[in-house]
């Protein structure tokens, strides 16, 4: 950030110290480290210890540690499967990946706060949760620094980063559940926007080489995600020219692409060690129902509907107008890709995607969305843009409210219907 942006500096400094404040307040404290890593969480986690610490990528020291040592039956979650006759991890390595700087430093303090190190005690459990925060950060700088690209004044930069950082279910995934895959994605694509953006416009080697790394990671992280190559075209103004540049640097090119195809193969080869078979399918009978996708449920339901428990979303949309007057063309792009994104993902056959606040699996997606909301902050004026700044705020609010229920389980992390939700509507 140059100096000319007071606001977005100073509302990137707020968004970390809200983080860890709040962090620390509800996470950090007595035995409350225990609820960081759950559910999913915990099948992500274990890739580290398993690999790094007991050199076993069947997971036998899962009794030990699960139904044992750490044994709380209210958190108890087994992330285990089955391939031909062998144990695995079900779930995908990018997360841990991802985690595994923050990993080592708690591995090497642990001996000395006290802690065994053994992978799960509570320095892991912390690092799990500032590793969230960090990647967090990430994406919200890669966001500032797209918005002045886009030539966003600094002080609606700087409300856009709030608005997102603490009016959707980011804020969930960054605080309350942080060993999910969600913070960690949100970080990597909006690096990934950034990156492609710039590359259109410089050309300059490393961001080629860096979109192919962030790819690859983006797909170990949870390989559905791979559709977030198709959004690189919302951002050009000339995709086909675009595309043609890399082809002009065949080189620089090929190295992208083993990157991109390099860091996900990391989940083969940890298939291979497990099982001595290279392509495995671990989520068994679960898949896609591509002809009975619920595309209105994921979107607008009680259950779990994107617009309902994130309304901030729905206010961006005021800002395509305003983008529309700046390029036709992407609008159209981002209105196909969010159209096949939601087809695609509300085809999995749980389109709820289990235990959650909101409609987690569009948080990494986040940025596609602050876009037009910026654009609308930008574009409108006098009495408009006081109703959109305060009608802004107020969802920000009410998303705080509500993230404070799905922490008691008011709103219900899956069993949420018409009644419950306005029963407990705005009720402690």
């Amino acid at each position: 950030m140059s100096t000319r942006s007071p606001w977005t500096k100073g509302s990137l400094l707020l968004a970390a110290l809200l983080f860890l404040w709040t962090s620390s307040n509800i996470n950090w404290g007595g035995e409350h480290w225990r609820h960081i890593v759950q559910a999913d969480a915990k099948g992500y986690h274990a890739y580290l210890p398993a690999i790094l610490l007991y050199g076993d990528p069947n997971l036998g020291f899962f009794d030990a540690i699960e139904g044992d040592k750490y044994h709380d039956p209210n958190l108890y979650y087994d992330y285990r499967s089955g391939f031909a006759g062998h144990t695995i991890n079900k779930y995908y390595a990018g997360t841990a990946l991802a985690q595994l700087p923050f990993f080592m430093v708690a591995h090497t303090l642990a001996p000395f706060s006290g802690h065994d190190a053994d992978g799960f005690s509570k320095p892991y459990a912390v690092a799990t949760n500032l590793a969230a925060i960090a990647w967090v950060l990430l994406g919200l700088y890669c966001l500032a620094a797209l918005l002045a690209a886009w030539g966003i004044d600094d002080r609606w930069r700087a409300f856009t980063l709030l608005c997102f950082a603490f009016g959707t279910n980011l804020f969930y995934y960054t605080v309350v559940a942080p060993g999910m895959s969600h913070a960690y994605s949100f970080g990597a694509c909006t690096a990934l926007f950034l990156l492609a953006w710039r590359w259109e416009r410089s050309g300059q080697s490393r961001d080629l080489v860096l979109m192919g790394a962030l790819l690859g990671l983006i797909v170990l992280i949870r390989p559905v995600n791979a559709l977030v190559l198709l959004a690189l075209p919302c951002l050009w103004s000339d995709p086909l020219g675009t595309v043609r540049k890399a082809l002009k640097v065949p080189l620089v090119l090929l190295g992208s692409v083993l990157l991109a195809v390099g860091i996900p193969a990391l989940q083969l080869l940890y298939y291979k060690l497990a099982t001595g078979h290279w392509l495995v399918y671990s989520y068994g009978e679960e898949g896609f129902r591509w002809s009975d996708p619920h595309l209105l449920d994921i979107l607008f339901s009680y259950r779990k509907g994107l617009f309902l428990y994130t309304p901030l979303l729905l206010l961006a949309l005021v800002g395509l107008a305003f983008w529309l007057q700046r390029s036709k063309g992407q609008v159209r792009r981002w209105a196909g890709f969010l159209l096949l994104l939601t087809y695609v993902l509300a085809s999995w056959w749980n389109w709820w995607y289990g235990g959650s606040f909101g409609s987690r699996v569009y948080v990494e997606y986040l940025a596609l969305f602050a876009l037009p909301f910026a654009l609308a902050l930008q574009g409108l004026a006098g009495t408009a843009r006081k109703a959109f700044v305060t009608a802004a705020v107020v969802l920000v609010l009410l998303c705080q409210f509500q993230t404070y229920q799905a922490r008691y389980s008011l709103i219900h992390w899956e069993d949420m219907d018409r009644a419950r939700y306005w029963d407990v509507f705005l009720r402690l």
